[in-house]
């Protein structure tokens, strides 16, 4: 069995946006770019399709989509 591990940006944060609480959760495993996950209070979990080069990279995905995207996105 192969050990796989996963490396947690210090980036991921909880954050709230307009009342809801969410997780920004920054990884990678090694040797790899790094993921994006949102998850909102309910357990739902929206992860990005694309890599990011950076965690701040990543970060700057999430509340850029915070900022332009409806809220009812990350609720549903």
């Amino acid at each position: 069995m192969t050990h796989f591990e996963i490396i947690c940006s210090p980036l991921s944060q909880a954050v709230v946006v307009e009342g809801n609480r969410f997780e920004i959760q920054i990884y990678r495993g090694e040797d790899t770019q790094w993921s994006l996950e949102i998850v909102n209070a309910k357990g739902t979990s929206f992860v990005w399709d694309e890599l990011f080069p950076t965690e701040e990279d990543a970060l700057g995905a999430a509340l850029k989509d915070f900022e332009n995207s409806p809220i009812k996105n990350f609720l549903s």
